[in-house]
């Protein structure tokens, strides 16, 4: 499959091989061959584990919470890559020999180890990458003088290495805020999402107050807000029913509206509360309730009806009915009503 990655990772290999094949490219016999030979292994091993080599188990996010990278190089890798970055020059030099020290194939180490250290510096290893560099530097100056190391190769392996960072931070700012962009793009579709459901909502829930309170409403502008009994009684029971729809809208059905509404007509108060006692009820569970409740209410003969959803995990629902204290007892003797009705799985 060709990927980005997959690219990248050719390139590096091809670019590293390259520059090893160079150390090979003997135009005269170097002193110590074997040496030569065991510094491009080295050389090669090292940048083979660099490029290719991703842990299995890495971790996700930093001491401070920040993500990390899945390809930040290993520990092992860098000490491998540092390890060359100090053996390398100083074998291929003391393999070539005092003769031939700048000759094209004993200097192939200023370019090999720039290449190890921008792939360091790719797998985000700034410390590593430029430690690597000073190493680099201090045998390449060593072994070949300041001016010299500088002209074959050492200055431009440094401007790899900071051309790299500095393209790996624009690459990591880049992705840092195409995450935030993300974000904020889910949470604007879900604020929008949510917006839209409310209104919605409003919309189906005006719909229903004109249902029930439009005919009231035009009755009470026909007459100029004079009602009589009759019409008083129609806006109550339809203020009633708006009240019980916008507090308990899981305690209603047609069953238990139509003994809410009997219960307001014959004089009684009723309070109806959803406090978030039937949540996660499926609607066989919620069927069930109902069902008792408009028992529970047929029933009722309370001038005062308290219907409320209960915390409690066996019970579902608290009917209470009150009425007018007799002479000589306390407001809670009044009590006439208490039933529970209990969850479906109680």
């Amino acid at each position: 499959m060709i990927s980005v990655r997959n690219v990248l990772i050719a390139l590096g290999l091809a670019f590293s091989v390259y520059l090893a094949v160079r150390g090979l490219w003997w135009t005269e016999q170097p002193a110590l061959p074997w040496l030569s030979l065991c510094a491009l292994a080295l050389y090669l091993t090292t940048v083979l584990m660099c490029i290719l080599w991703t842990p299995r188990t890495a971790p996700t996010l930093s001491r401070d919470g920040r993500p990390i990278s899945p390809d930040r190089l290993p520990l092992t890798a860098q000490v491998m890559a540092l390890g060359s970055a100090a053996v390398v020059p100083s074998a291929v030099e003391i393999a070539a020999g005092p003769d031939l020290r700048a000759a094209s194939f004993a200097t192939w180490y200023l370019g090999g180890i720039g290449a190890l250290m921008v792939v360091v510096m790719i797998r985000h290893r700034p410390a590593t990458a430029w430690t690597g560099i000073g190493l680099l530097a201090v045998s390449s100056i060593a072994w070949l003088g300041l001016t010299r190391a500088f002209a074959l190769g050492l200055l431009g392996s440094m401007v790899w290495v900071l051309v790299a960072q500095l393209l790996v931070r624009s690459i990591d700012r880049a992705a840092r805020d195409t995450d935030r962009l993300t974000q904020l793009q889910r949470a604007a579709t879900a604020w929008q999402t949510t917006h839209v459901v409310r209104q919605r909502e409003r919309r189906v829930q005006v719909q229903r107050a004109l249902a029930v309170a439009g005919p009231v409403l035009s009755r009470t502008v026909a007459n100029g807000g004079n009602l009589d009994e009759a019409d008083r009684l129609e806006a109550r029971v339809a203020e009633g029913r708006l009240r019980d729809e916008m507090r308990g809208p899981r305690l209603i059905d047609d069953a238990v509206q139509a003994e809410l509404e009997k219960a307001r007509r014959r004089g009684a108060t009723v309070t109806v509360l959803d406090e978030g006692g039937l949540d996660g009820l499926d609607d066989a569970s919620l069927r069930a309730i109902r069902g008792q409740l408009a028992t529970v209410l047929q029933r009722a003969t309370s001038d005062r009806l308290y219907i409320r959803t209960s915390t409690n995990p066996a019970v579902a629902v608290t009917v209470v009915g009150r009425s007018g204290a007799s002479a000589g007892l306390s407001d809670e003797d009044s009590v006439d009503l208490w039933h529970e009705i209990p969850h479906a799985t109680s």
